[in-house]
């Protein structure tokens, strides 16, 4: 019992939603982009790895203002797992990620790499600064320029997907930070979505419908009428969750996550033109 509840509190301690989500999604990318099955096992486990790794060192690194925060339901917190153990895991999930990256290309494993380097700066350093976007904004662009790289001949990705991975990674990063933020505050820290206060809620569903319109526009060729409705339809869902947002902090996050589903359809359509 006792070795299943480490094992329990190390998955419990990795982000598991999170590292679940982005390694489906970046898998499914790899699908519709067209790599080989062989290619999208490698990405799939690049991904995980790299996620990994980056989940556990969150947890390990931020175990002692957690702890002093009361933030139970955190396997560290609750002492399900240690903090070593947590550090062992992060460490030996990245030296995983390293071959499984260059497996798919010299150039496909710098960028992902590069991407889990930007992570690892966020929880180690940049996440208490006013720069703690844009590790966010790195990390996100990265994994469709990693499925790109990694398709036959490692063509470079399209202008317009990397742009649109930024742009979700930091949405992402404002709906990540901001249902902790007063405890976060009260621990002093001081990050770009700590500065703007409880109130930046309301911004985030903007950089997740500028996302929508990159993976609209950007590809060659006129949107069309199904791609006018889909930046129509986003574009109010962002309006009224800034709007009622005001009222129920809620509802922003409802839109935003509305606008990011759409933002990952659009993703997945998009595929086959992301190089």
């Amino acid at each position: 019992m006792r070795l299943a509840g480490r094992v329990g509190g190390l998955a419990g301690s990795c982000h598991p939603g999170p590292v679940v989500a982005v390694t489906v999604l970046m898998v499914a990318l790899a699908v519709t982009a067209g790599q080989s099955a062989a290619g999208c096992v490698l990405t799939g486990a690049a991904v995980l790895t790299g996620q990994l790794s980056v989940g556990w060192c969150n947890d390990a690194f931020d175990a002692r203002r957690d702890i002093a925060a009361g933030r139970h339901g955190k396997p560290v917190v609750d002492g399900t797992v240690g903090v070593t153990e947590v550090w062992v895991a992060a460490y030996a999930a990245l030296v995983l990620c390293v071959p499984l990256s260059f497996a798919s290309g010299l150039w496909a494993g710098a960028v992902h790499l590069a991407g889990v380097a930007a992570a690892w700066a966020y929880d180690l350093r940049l996440k208490a600064t006013a720069w703690s976007w844009a590790p966010y904004a790195v990390g996100f662009a990265a994994l469709p320029a990693f499925v790109a790289l990694g398709l036959p001949g490692h063509p470079w990705p399209a202008w317009w997907v990397v742009t649109a991975g930024a742009l979700v990674g930091v949405g992402a990063h404002l709906g990540d930070v901001l249902p902790d933020i007063r405890g976060d505050l009260a621990t002093g820290v001081r990050g770009w979505p700590h500065r703007l206060g409880p109130n930046g809620a309301l911004l985030l569903p903007v950089p997740l419908v500028a996302a929508s319109a990159a993976l609209v526009l950007g590809p060659a060729g006129p949107p069309g009428r199904w791609g006018v409705a889909v930046l129509v339809v986003t574009a109010l869902l962002a309006v009224a969750g800034t709007v009622l947002g005001r009222r129920w902090e809620q509802l922003a996050f409802a839109a935003a996550v509305a606008v990011a589903a759409v933002d990952v359809a659009l993703l997945l359509l998009r595929g086959t033109r992301i190089a």
